[in-house]
């Protein structure tokens, strides 16, 4: 990868792991499908004016809306409000391993004997976060973010095959359509919506600022767009950053606790990640369309 493009690459877990965290303050007193709604409705406000998405495209971009964006969100998020931010950090790291063997089904990439023993390591890590003494009783709110993770990985599984069409031609269109989707979903599965919005405090309209701007429209922006130039298995490894910016900021301005088990669990999680993500060598450059979808929009 070029280096402007690691630099950018580390600054998105850096970017989501702090959103992670205010959603989860905000989340104490807020339905978390009403809180993605309204993320995803500042985002497609400010981006739509600049990098509408081309006609051709919008029914593929519900489909990646529907599945990384708003069941997604409705399952990661909903588990979050019953999980600590340091423990969801960690299981949302399996959409790496999901990524991986997606690439390898749909994307035609390599399957080695190196990347299945990062899966199996990865997944054992899993089961004894599973087993935290913490967890028990929570165990549908693991298994929520655990198909939030799994759904997410579709999604960049779709985008992938999307090729180069520009990160923020790519979120604003995520964007358009999740926001109606999850509203929907807030008025089918949730209640006092209204009221939710009239008591809301600081730290849910700081949230929603943060998560529509900075963790939706810049860091996505940034993350589909090194989608479309390089595989997906070269870009997962900065996610390996995620759960250590959640746990850091967990235990800093939320109180967490790390226990053992978080923490052996957690370690084996990111070794068998980063096995998973060293598998391949260095991927060339996909090459870069004649004109940039982002440049010719915003031109």
């Amino acid at each position: 990868m070029k280096p402007i493009d690691i630099l950018l690459a580390t600054s998105v877990p850096l970017i989501w792991g702090t959103g992670f965290v205010l959603a989860k303050v905000a989340l104490h007193d807020f339905p978390p499908v009403l809180l993605m709604a309204l993320r995803f409705t500042l985002t497609a406000l400010v981006l739509v004016w600049f990098f509408m998405p081309p006609v051709r495209l919008m029914p593929k971009l519900f489909a990646i809306a529907l599945i990384s964006g708003s069941i997604q969100y409705g399952l990661t998020f909903n588990g979050l409000k019953h999980l600590d931010a340091s423990t969801a950090g960690l299981v949302v790291q399996t959409e790496v391993p999901f990524a991986a063997l997606l690439a390898v089904v749909f994307l035609r990439e390599r399957l080695t004997v190196r990347m299945v023993a990062g899966l199996v390591v990865a997944f054992v890590g899993l089961l004894i976060v599973a087993g935290e003494p913490k967890i028990r009783g929570q165990e549908l709110a693991l298994l929520m973010v655990l198909g939030g993770a799994f759904t997410w990985s579709i999604g960049q599984v779709m985008v992938r095959s999307m090729g180069e069409i520009g990160g923020f031609v790519m979120i604003t269109g995520v964007a358009l359509f999740a926001a109606p989707q999850l509203f929907v979903a807030s008025w089918l599965f949730e209640d006092n919506q209204v009221e939710a919005i009239r008591n809301a405090g600081a730290a849910v309209w700081i949230a929603v600022v943060y998560m529509g701007l900075a963790m939706t429209a810049i860091a996505y922006a940034i993350w589909y767009g090194l989608l479309g130039r390089y595989p997906v298995n070269n870009v997962a490894p900065f996610l390996l950053l995620l759960p250590v910016v959640i746990a850091i900021e967990g235990v800093v301005f939320l109180g967490e606790a790390m226990t053992w088990q978080t923490l052996a669990g957690g370690a084996l999680i990111l070794a068998g990640v980063a096995v998973i993500t060293i598998t391949h060598g260095p991927a060339p450059v996909r090459p870069a369309p004649a004109r940039d979808a982002d440049r010719e929009r915003s031109s």
